[in-house]
């Protein structure tokens, strides 16, 4: 598994996951609106905010906000 340690924690980078969609959503210049895939991106299950647990939401939008700090984005 691959994981990122952001803020003294360490998140789940797995691809499809909630850290991963929150930092693909800044990378692609999109709003933060939390989300995930309980497999792999758009190969699985989409989970929507509304039915994803408080820590869920939290891995999301820290991924967002590593990503922003990173300043990885994509160039069009």
């Amino acid at each position: 598994m691959e994981y990122v340690e952001y803020e003294g924690k360490k998140f789940d980078a797995r691809h499809g996951g909630p850290f991963d969609r929150g930092a693909a959503d800044s990378y692609y210049g999109r709003p933060a609106k939390p989300h995930y895939f309980t497999g792999d991106t758009y190969n699985s299950i989409k989970i929507l905010k509304y039915a994803m647990s408080k820590e869920a939401i939290a891995e999301y939008y820290a991924g967002y906000d590593y990503n922003e700090d990173m300043g990885h984005k994509k160039e069009w």
